[in-house]
């Protein structure tokens, strides 16, 4: 399209970097060109978009001449040492990594959330944490229209989000184990956080750490969870508590949210009807019918899944739910994409 983006990928060959071209095919993005970059490791590798190989280019400075829109998902490092460099060739990055997140300066948004904050840009843009995004596309609603004072939320969160490796080693261990190896014997090197001391399996497993242990014992996720909810939410009053778990699910994670809403008049069928009438949520509850959100459905949708609203037994003003998405597509290939789609519609790109 001769006025078109041009739009690279950073990271390309990685889990969310080959979701990210998914997710070009078929945007509403006007598209000139797409560029897939990566490490010198994988420069040379064929990708295919729309039905095209495309060469994957190793990742150099000048590799942002001419670019206009930046995805970057292949590590902090690497959007501390590129990001720059290609926003001061003329690109807008969108950032997939915690690099810039709490930078004061980087807008932290999910478009169904707080698209206005896009307006005061300087050339990036981070992605939240996929566990933070999801949540506040389920709660946004609610928030908007009774308030919320308390949100404590423990997460169930697939291997995919800790990359390719680990999905192999989720599958190498379960093969192990099913063969009869015993847990003590299984080979693990990547989780619960591959920078920590110790590695334990996934497989059958539930691992109650994600990235490293922080302040107050909180894990870094934890805080990421927490931190982000305030900035997304502008709203540094709001409670708001986070365990987070790694569980041996290849992808989709899960949560169960409770949240304490501020004003009066609310119901659970109140509250079903905002959820279900909001963008980029659908609403799947009818425990009769045993309806409710699943990892395994939610593969492949760009949708957030909502259900098991029910009313605190003991807080009037307390609710529960169940909130799931696929953590690769909402939780980080699409909601950058979508940022890219709604900086063109609010015409905050230049070209």
């Amino acid at each position: 399209m001769e006025n078109g983006y041009n739009v690279a990928v950073v990271g390309a060959t990685g889990a969310v970097g080959t979701k990210m071209i998914e997710m070009l095919e078929n945007t509403t993005l006007p598209l000139k060109k797409v560029t897939l970059l990566a490490s010198k490791r994988s420069a040379g590798k064929e990708l295919t978009f729309k039905g095209t190989k495309l060469i994957v280019e190793e990742l150099l400075p000048e590799s942002f001449e001419g670019i206009d829109i930046a995805l970057f998902s292949a590590g902090g490092g690497i959007s501390k040492q590129f990001a720059p460099e290609a926003v001061k060739r003329g690109a807008v990055v969108v950032d997939n990594t915690s690099h810039f997140r709490m930078d004061p300066n980087v807008p932290l948004v999910v478009p169904e959330v707080n698209k206005q904050a896009l307006k005061n840009h300087q050339g990036i843009i981070a992605n939240p944490n996929c566990s933070t995004i999801q949540m506040m596309v389920a709660l946004e609603p609610i928030r908007k229209v009774y308030g919320l004072d308390r949100i404590i939320v423990s997460t169930y969160q697939a291997v995919s989000g800790a990359g390719i490796n680990a999905l192999e080693e989720l599958k190498s261990q379960a093969l192990a184990h099913i063969e009869g190896t015993h847990a003590e014997q299984l080979e693990a090197n990547i989780l619960p956080c591959g920078g920590d001391k110790k590695h334990y399996p996934i497989a059958f497993n539930a691992l109650p750490q994600i990235d490293v242990f922080s302040d107050d014992d909180y894990t870094s996720e934890e805080w990421k969870m927490i931190n982000e909810t305030k900035k997304i939410m502008e709203d540094d009053a709001i409670k708001v508590v986070a365990t987070c778990v790694r569980i041996p699910v290849l992808s989709g994670h899960s949560e169960s949210v409770y949240i304490e809403v501020e004003k009066d008049g609310s119901s659970v069928e109140k509250i079903k009807q905002l959820v279900a009438e909001a963008p980029g949520v659908t609403l799947e509850d009818d425990p009769s019918q045993q309806i409710y959100p699943q990892a395994l459905t939610s593969i492949g949708s760009k949708e957030t899944f909502v259900g098991r609203i029910r009313r605190d037994i003991d807080i009037d003003k307390g609710y529960h739910m169940w909130v799931v998405s696929d953590n690769l597509l909402k939780g980080a290939a699409w909601n950058s994409v979508q940022i890219a789609e709604t900086l063109h519609e609010m015409d905050l790109v230049r070209i």
